[in-house]
């Protein structure tokens, strides 16, 4: 399994809603991939971080990055090769980093940031 995979994985595990996954192959020399999460809370958000934290660290990589967690909002796990930030739903609308990335935000999610 791939270590994008097994992020992805641990995200479902945790609970994450709208899990997408963004192939950064081409686009950017960051990573190779970035995830993108939503969380119902800033518990919620931060649980998840620390169980990806982990997991990284099991997969070997030493300096597993983690900010935001102490506010909450969004948390940003960088993972070396896998880029993870998860969100409360208001601020991912608020950000919209999809569509930085050229991906479509789905209609719902359009009509409920114009709310």
């Amino acid at each position: 399994m791939t270590l994008t995979a097994l992020v992805q994985q641990s995200l479902d595990d945790n609970k994450a809603e709208d899990i997408v996954v963004i192939d950064l192959h081409g686009k950017s020399s960051i990573a190779d991939s970035m995830i993108i999460a939503t969380g119902r809370s800033q518990r919620h958000l931060s649980s998840m971080a620390e169980h990806l934290a982990v997991l990284l660290r099991e997969q070997g990589i030493e300096d597993v990055g983690v900010e935001g967690v102490n506010v909450g909002d969004w948390v940003l796990v960088d993972g070396g090769d896998v880029i993870v930030h998860l969100f409360r739903p208001e601020v991912r609308r608020h950000y919209s980093l999809e569509k930085m990335w050229g991906l479509v935000v789905p209609a719902d999610e359009r009509q409920m940031a114009l709310a």
